[in-house]
């Protein structure tokens, strides 16, 4: 005998809607899915168990499409469904209830391992696993940030096969388009792979000519990529040029100036502009230190670098890229909150079932207060023991008192 889903409203909350801010609804989870936004005073509401959100924030669950590390492991040291379900944990505690276990460049046997891993959390249903970012090896030693590279190289058969087989969930690909035939680009969008151009050297003729081959996006823009000149505009140029591509941006008050920031948002279209953490194993953990490529990174005043200072991924999480961007950046809290949510969903192919309080959407949901602290969560209508953040959890950047819907 088969059960009905459970049925829960969620009460009192002032909810982001596609509207915007909404005191004046219920939101009806069944099973999943969310059913309905209806009047607090609707019979389904009535009638069904109630949880009361006490005039806190719920928001759609923040998508995190760049994520190496949390929970205290990194994705490339143990490439396995354990570790996939130890970062999800570590960075659910920060409002992330979908990612993308990112893999920094590494040779083919652990690129297989992880993408099997992936397929495999997906199969198992493992709270919030999304797809999987393969951050390289296809990049320019110029433009190499911490990644080792004597993994770099072009694309061969092996590679193609390998990231072009039928999969599940989302494939993302970072690479830097003058290391790859325009040809593999086409191939790569045809068979499903999300292109982004990364860690690159290209010029703009080239980064214009990989964007009309299958790019489809940017990571971190600004970082490991040539920058935006009076008469080479470089790879930051191209992507502030093109109004269909989508830019991911760390805001941590660290990897870029929150100026250059802001002049990047204003130059793209409303929609296009996504956050990411681009987050090492301290996020969601309480040791603050990590090894990458045989070196000890200890994340200090929200940064994670090695000894010669490059920056080695980051210590953000998406509450705190959140706030940066509301502190930092000047932003209203429901246009962050929607490059946290909306766009990121939109960008990864899953605009009509994640990122926004709707019906018919996956109930992946957070309840957030006014200083940014996570205080429960929900992934598809299963929802996870409510806790208090410590201020410590919310990144480099202090919150201020001033109301976050005006």
């Amino acid at each position: 005998m088969s059960s009905r889903p459970l049925t829960t409203a969620l009460i009192n909350g002032r909810v982001l809607t596609e509207s915007g801010w909404r005191e004046d609804c219920a939101v009806l989870l069944e099973g999943e899915r969310i059913a309905a936004l209806l009047p607090p005073d609707d019979p389904r509401v009535r009638h069904v168990p109630q949880h009361d959100l006490r005039g806190a924030l719920l928001l759609p669950g923040f998508i995190d499409v760049q994520v190496n590390g949390g929970g205290g492991v990194l994705f490339n040291d143990a490439p396995t469904v354990q570790t996939i379900r130890r970062i999800g944990a570590g960075h659910r505690r920060h409002g992330t209830t979908g990612f993308l276990p990112t893999l920094i460049s590494d040779d083919l046997d652990v690129m297989r391992a992880a993408i099997a891993a992936v397929e495999q959390a997906l199969g198992e249903g493992v709270p919030g696993v999304l797809g999987i970012h393969l951050e390289g090896p296809y990049l320019a030693p110029a433009r190499k940030g911490v990644h080792d590279p004597k993994f770099f190289h072009a694309p061969g058969a092996e590679d193609r096969a390998l990231l072009c087989a039928p999969h599940r969930g989302v494939r993302l690909l970072t690479l830097a388009p003058e290391r790859v035939p325009l040809a593999d680009i086409t191939a790569l969008a045809a068979a499903g792979v999300i292109v982004c151009a990364g860690h690159t050297a290209a010029d703009y003729a080239a980064t214009r000519a990989a964007l009309a081959a299958g790019v489809r996006g940017f990571t971190h823009l600004f970082n490991a990529m040539t920058p935006l000149g009076s008469r080479e505009p470089g790879v930051v140029g191209a992507a502030l040029d093109d109004a269909d591509s989508w830019c991911g941006l760390i805001v941590d008050g660290h990897h870029v100036h929150p100026a250059s920031l802001r002049v990047a948002i204003a130059a793209k279209p409303r929609g296009k502009m996504l956050l990411v953490t681009d987050a090492m194993p301290p996020v969601g953990a309480d040791d603050p230190s990590f090894v990458l490529n045989g070196e000890t990174i200890t994340a200090k005043d929200g940064i994670c670098q090695t000894a010669q200072g490059v920056l080695a991924g980051s210590a953000l999480d998406m509450a705190g890229a959140v706030r940066n961007t509301v502190q930092l950046l000047g932003l209203p809290l429901d246009e962050a909150v929607r490059m946290a949510t909306t766009y990121p969903a939109d960008f990864l192919g899953l605009g009509a079932s994640h990122g926004r309080i709707a019906a018919g959407y996956q109930a992946d949901l957070i309840v957030m207060d006014d200083d940014y602290r996570v205080r429960q969560s929900w992934i598809g209508g299963v929802a996870a023991q409510e806790r208090t953040l410590c201020a410590n959890d919310l990144g480099p950047i202090g919150a201020s008192g001033h109301s976050r819907t005006g």
